[in-house]
Parts: C-alpha cells; sequence; structure tokens
C-alpha cells in the first residue's frame, strides 16, 4: 500500500541520532551535515519504490555533495519481519550499489519516529542550520522509475537550499510503502 509523508513543516529542527553504518562507523546528525545543508533519507531494501530509483538517488547524492550537502540514508524497518532489511543485507547492498553516502540502521525505530518517517523513500532536506527544507519527491517516479529526462524535483529543491537556505514553497509529496514497524 502507498504512503505519503505530510506536507514540509518549514523550519522543523531535526532531532539528533548516533546510528551505526555498514561501513562499521557511528554517525551523528552532525556527522552528516554538509555546509549548505543535509539530505536524510528513510529507505529500506526491499521497497519497489526505492528499488525503481536506486541509481537516481545515488546520482543526485553525489551532485548533491558537490554542491555542500551532507546526504545518508537510514533504514528503519523492522529487520525480523522483513530479513532483506537486517543490517547485513544493508551493507551488502550499499557496496553492490557503490552508495557514496552513510546507510544507518535505526533497528530500535527511535528515530525513525523521533524524525516522524512515513513511507520508503521519505526525503528530509535540511538548510545549513538543521531546519527543514523540503519533503517532497525525488521526482515523478513511482513503483517504477520515471522517464529518464523527468524534472529531478529533489536534486533542485536542495540546490536552491544550498543557495538560499530556504526550500521551494510547492512541493509533492514522495510516495512509497510504509515504514514497517515493530508490532512491539
Amino acid at each position: 500500500m502507498a504512503v505519503s509523508p505530510p506536507v514540509c513543516a518549514f523550519g522543523w529542527q531535526a532531532p539528533d541520532f548516533a546510528l551505526p553504518a555498514t561501513d562499521a562507523k557511528t554517525y551523528t546528525l552532525a556527522d552528516i551535515a554538509g555546509p549548505k545543508g543535509t539530505l536524510i533519507m528513510f529507505i529500506c531494501n526491499h521497497c519497489p519504490y526505492v528499488l525503481a530509483v536506486l541509481d537516481r538517488i545515488q546520482r543526485d547524492a553525489a551532485d548533491l555533495q558537490k554542491l555542500g550537502i551532507g546526504v545518508a540514508a537510514i533504514c528503519s524497518n523492522d529487520a525480523t519481519a522483513y530479513p532483506a532489511d537486517s543490517f547485513d543485507k544493508m551493507a551488502e547492498m550499499a557496496e553492490t550499489h557503490g552508495l557514496s553516502f552513510p546507510y544507518l540502521h535505526d533497528e530500535t525505530q527511535e528515530v525513525a519516529r523521533a524524525w516522524g518517517a512515513a513511507c520508503t523513500p521519505d526525503f528530509f532536506g535540511l538548510d545549513a542550520t538543521g531546519g527543514l527544507q523540503y519533503r517532497g519527491r525525488l521526482d515523478a517516479s513511482g513503483a517504477r522509475a520515471a522517464p529518464p529526462d523527468a524534472p529531478r524535483d529533489l536534486f533542485e529543491a536542495m540546490k536552491q537550499v544550498a543557495e538560499t537556505g530556504h526550500g521551494p514553497r510547492d512541493q509533492i509529496p514522495s510516495m512509497g510503502c510504509s515504514i514497517k514497524w515493530t508490532s512491539t
């Protein structure tokens, strides 16, 4: 079932975290933050919406890093119910796809809850002070990739944040699979 996150709450301050990554390091939000802003993406290994655009996520992350935007992805899914989202499988995915950003594991789901993550993918674009400026989609893709020439909503929004400190007022929410919450 497809889920969309709420509209952007401009200026909302992102809560900190300390999460283990597939590169055997632990990262905080400050470790990820770039001088021009930060992009935190809630993704997972098995979601068809994520898999359809993983190459575009990688492309946009690399391009945003060049603009001074720090980037990381977080997997918060219940790995017991969804073994494809286990930490070991996350490490395999990061290596196989050569992710240019840390892929973090939110095993307790505390970070996803604190951030109000709703789906995979769910994009949180922050300004240089950690205030939310973008909570929209990557592009027009859904469970299937949009045409290659589709406008790059996320990239253009975060480029604007890097240049002005402000995200676009008009944003189209992301769509994806719901976060797979633990039953306990």
